[in-house]
């Protein structure tokens, strides 16, 4: 009863077929090989821009960093959503790449930045005042950290608060598949034409080994993207390997195929636990990723019994009152199994 991260997920079958594939013969090093060459131009169709530059890299973490760091000056601020994964749970990778540049975190229901709170923190910032932090690019994550989706028109609205202060939005889409999934949206919609100058595109949590994709919208800026990747060893040498993953993932909408599945999965186990007295869900997810509360009794029978989840905060212990009332959060993946869904949902209609 796994649902503790789709990170934690096996790696598709095709993707593993891919990496077979590329492990014949040689090719060139560094991202000069034909494969990253097909791979960077089916990204630009797939998100309608062909001018767009495609960088691939091997962890969520180190496209955020790269990217904000691209988008930000040191003596800027990067403005995130108090819960944000940039804020919380990336060691601080976005100020350090970025030079030292400071993370401002901004309030909002859901996971999601409001456009209100937005201005109000960049407006607070130096604008011009040689004594204090500038305002910088502001981020956003879809899926947010609480499993909702920013809508078209929420996006469109941060943007505009960003180039009002004459500063781009970026995105942190790790799950941004599960996203469009869910909302029935085009990337494109989604990103550049809602405003997104760069996008972290997703593939280690649905169904990838370990490979992300980093897109400029704005290509500007794709050289200091370059050098910024070399010199922080996030260059690949055998970069065929990051780009097979990637070809497999937009074969046959490999991409939307898993996300579709992940969601298809939420939504039995969200439709299963809501009718169960003594579990509260909370924000019912729009993707993947759930949200709910149940005692701490009934948590600690659910982990003996083999269940696989957090706790949320993540160190909330077991110990204590057996009536009080505990948050946790439950991500399905795109592999988990029918059964093994119905099963955790009868274990937790007996011990909730």
């Amino acid at each position: 009863m796994q649902f503790r991260s789709d990170n934690a997920g096996p790696v598709h079958p095709r993707v593993l077929a891919a990496l077979g594939q590329a492990n014949s013969g040689y090719a060139p090093s560094y991202g000069t090989d034909a494969l990253t060459a097909r791979v960077t131009e089916r990204v630009r169709a797939l998100f309608e821009a062909p001018e767009a530059a495609v960088y691939l890299v091997p962890t969520g973490t180190s496209a955020n960093a790269l990217l904000l760091a691209t988008m930000a000056r040191p003596w800027q601020a990067i403005f995130s959503h108090e819960v944000a994964h940039v804020a919380v749970d990336e060691c601080g990778a976005p100020v350090f790449f970025a030079d030292g540049a400071t993370l401002i975190t901004v309030g909002g229901k859901s996971g999601k930045m409001s456009p209100e709170a937005l201005q109000t923190a960049m407006s607070a910032t130096g604008n011009g005042d040689v004594h204090a932090i500038q305002p910088g690019p502001a981020t956003i994550t879809q899926i947010t950290e609480t499993g909702q989706i920013y809508q078209l028109s929420e996006i469109r609205a941060l943007y505009e608060v960003t180039r009002g202060h004459g500063q781009k939005l970026h995105m942190d889409g790790s799950r941004f598949s599960n996203a469009i999934a869910a909302s029935g949206a085009t990337p494109a919609e989604m990103t550049w034409k809602s405003g997104v100058s760069a996008l972290s595109f997703g593939g280690t949590k649905n169904g990838l080994m370990g490979a992300e994709c980093a897109i400029l919208f704005d290509p500007e800026c794709a050289w200091e993207f370059e050098l910024r990747r070399k010199r922080s060893a996030h260059l690949f040498s055998k970069h065929r390997y990051l780009a097979a993953q990637f070809d497999a993932y937009l074969t046959d909408d490999l991409w939307l195929e898993t996300a579709r599945a992940a969601n298809a999965n939420m939504a039995r186990l969200v439709d299963g636990l809501s009718r169960i007295p003594g579990v509260g869900i909370i924000d019912r997810p729009a993707a993947n990723m759930l949200y709910l509360t149940m005692s701490r009794r009934a948590h600690r029978a659910a982990f003996e019994a083999g269940a696989l989840y957090e706790l949320a905060p993540f160190y909330a212990p077991l110990d204590g009152d057996m009536d009080e009332i505990l948050k946790a959060r439950l991500v399905c993946d795109w592999s988990l199994e029918d059964a093994e869904i119905d099963r955790f949902i009868a274990l937790v209609a007996q011990i909730a």
